[in-house]
């Protein structure tokens, strides 16, 4: 790789990692291409990316972002799996370390915090930013649904009544 490849790959990455919520390193010593290759899928469809490059390239664009301090963890052959998403980068990367052992997390940095293992393992147990979401809009529309019912009740029972009553007289008629 020439120097202006090696610029170009250190601004790119730079940039990427700028706007990231998660960035977990972790050694992958040992996988084949087709584990790789499956890892990087795996994160790629929950929107991250993951990025494998020279540890000295990848401290030069740590520098100025966010999740610097993670520079002391790139020792060896190390990955960096990152997302937008503060949750989907680390539950992908934990789910797939408990899959595959050569896959060992390091730890990861959510924006200037910096994570041990167990961190980024606490992390992908928490529900998504969707879930979460999800969880939220429940919330505010149980009170509505139940005022609505409890509006809707008194009529329903004189239904009830009133037609409970015809019947009576159609059966006594």
């Amino acid at each position: 790789m020439d120097r202006a490849a090696k610029h170009e790959l250190v601004s790119t990455l730079n940039e990427a990692w700028k706007d990231t919520g998660l960035i977990v390193v972790a050694h992958y010593a040992g996988m084949t291409v087709a584990e790789m290759t499956e890892f990087r899928k795996r994160v790629r469809e929950a929107g991250g990316s993951v990025k494998v490059a020279k540890n000295r390239l990848a401290k030069l664009a740590l520098k100025g972002t966010d999740a610097e301090g993670v520079s002391g963890l790139l020792k060896g052959q190390t990955c960096l799996a990152y997302s937008a998403d503060p949750v989907a980068a680390a539950r992908i990367s934990v789910k797939y370390a408990r899959e595959n052992e050569k896959l060992v997390i390091l730890g990861g940095a959510m924006g200037r915090t910096v994570l041990d293992t167990n961190g980024v393992k606490a992390l992908a147990d928490l529900p998504s930013l969707d879930e979460l979401r999800g969880t939220i809009i429940g919330l505010i529309q149980a009170p509505a649904t139940k005022i609505a019912r409890l509006l809707k009740e008194p009529g329903a029972q004189l239904a009830r009544v009133l037609h409970a009553k015809s019947a009576q007289e159609a059966a006594g008629a």
